[in-house]
């Protein structure tokens, strides 16, 4: 048996026209004698509107109910997608997450999926049915509704791809797959054909927004290939493999930027052995997600300046727990919202030298300075002004030639 999972984004079904159009396309793997499961997305603002009913309510909406509300949305797109395809002739009927069922662990909003039972929908699919699987959702060992987070839709689509064997992953987005650098800032940025899971995983985590770097590791733990293509253009979009299947003389693979960042700096910290982590605790208990992070030893050795970087949302919230962590002692506390960071990634750096010469070469070239630096095996990210942004990713994209 061939399958195929399809998953289209809240943008692809965000009308009943565009639900149409989605309705061809999985029916034009029907016509290939694939059996196709379906994983959809909220369409196009409903996730949103739900969350602003919630708070409309509550700004502490009970965790539980909340993931109930905003599951919701999957069942309406799901039913819309199953309607339309009845109405073209074929068998389908929406499935939700507790109807499958697929099971997960973890927290509310933030759970994953640990099995998916497959005995019903094998048994639908072998009858010529075409189900349609609620992403994002699923249902914990009390039977609870949980939600996998934002995004979750391709977690949900690459799981049963890994449940049920399938041939394929193919995520219908508004993008026609994934770029050297977002195309609304660099015009010149060129598709790229195949990407290693590890480069996209780094992209997604460093700014790019066409899959969730959750969902990527999934993929890449389970060996999933996923074809990242376009809902409105008949072209080929990305495949996203393991590193072995791609052939590449490219170094550097794509340049990756996020602007909504903020740099801490403690100053004159009494250093002691476990200071850093003292610092960091109340962080993680607060589920604040730190970044870069460098620091500094005085000449007597006895004071430290550590400096880290951490969403901007976050900034007042760590502040204030900075403030009053009585197991630190430090002089006085710098935050500065006007950063930004930029990454080069590619794993043909693990064996090419000088590319941190070229990439600091050419931002000084330009008179742009580096605040901070972080390395790892396949990218270079630096801390710069968020004045400088836009010129940097043209300069590294530029000097790396991702537009050939």
């Amino acid at each position: 048996m061939k399958i195929v999972v399809l998953k289209f984004g809240g943008t692809s079904v965000g009308s009943t026209d565009r639900i149409k159009k989605v309705s061809k396309i999985i029916t034009s793997y029907i016509k290939k004698k694939y059996k196709v499961i379906v994983a959809p997305s909220a369409m196009k603002g409903v996730t949103n509107d739900l969350i602003r009913k919630s708070k409309e309510i509550s700004n502490n909406f009970i965790s539980d109910e909340y993931d109930v509300l905003v599951s919701s949305g999957e069942q309406m797109s799901c039913s819309l997608i199953a309607g339309s395809l009845n109405h073209l002739g074929y068998k389908s009927r929406s499935w939700l997450g507790w109807q499958v069922p697929i099971l997960t662990e973890g927290g509310f909003s933030k759970a994953r999926i640990k099995y998916i039972y497959k005995k019903n929908i094998m048994k639908y699919l072998k009858s010529g049915g075409i189900p349609i699987v609620a992403g994002f959702q699923g249902i914990n060992s009390n039977s609870r509704i949980t939600t996998i987070g934002r995004g979750g839709t391709d977690a949900s689509a690459i799981m049963l791809a890994r449940f049920f064997n399938a041939e394929k992953c193919i995520i219908y987005t508004d993008v026609e797959g994934v770029y050297t650098t977002d195309p609304n800032t660099i015009k010149k940025a060129k598709k790229i054909k195949v990407i290693s899971y590890e480069e996209m995983l780094e992209m997604a985590s460093l700014g790019a927004k066409v899959m969730q770097p959750h969902s990527i590791q999934d993929a890449r733990l389970n060996r999933i290939d996923i074809d990242v293509r376009s809902s409105f253009k008949q072209t080929s979009g990305t495949l996203i493999t393991k590193r072995k299947n791609i052939l590449s003389n490219k170094i550097i693979r794509g340049v990756s930027f996020t602007k909504n960042d903020a740099k801490i700096t403690l100053v004159g910290v009494k250093d002691r052995p476990g200071v850093a982590a003292s610092i960091f605790e109340p962080l993680y208990i607060n589920s604040i997600n730190v970044d870069m992070v460098v620091q500094n030893i005085s000449s007597n050795g006895r004071e430290t300046d550590l400096t880290f970087t951490i969403k901007s949302e976050d900034s007042v919230k760590t502040e204030k727990l900075l403030k009053k962590n009585k197991k630190i002692n430090f002089r006085k506390i710098i935050v500065d919202k006007k950063v930004s960071k930029v990454s080069i990634i590619g794993v043909g750096m693990i064996t090419t030298p000088g590319v941190t010469y070229r990439m600091f070469n050419a931002l000084a070239k330009k008179n742009i300075n580096i605040i901070v630096i972080s390395t790892s095996e396949i990218k270079i990210s630096v801390l710069l002004n968020r004045r400088d942004l836009n010129k940097a990713v043209n300069i590294l994209h530029k000097e790396f030639r991702l537009e050939k």
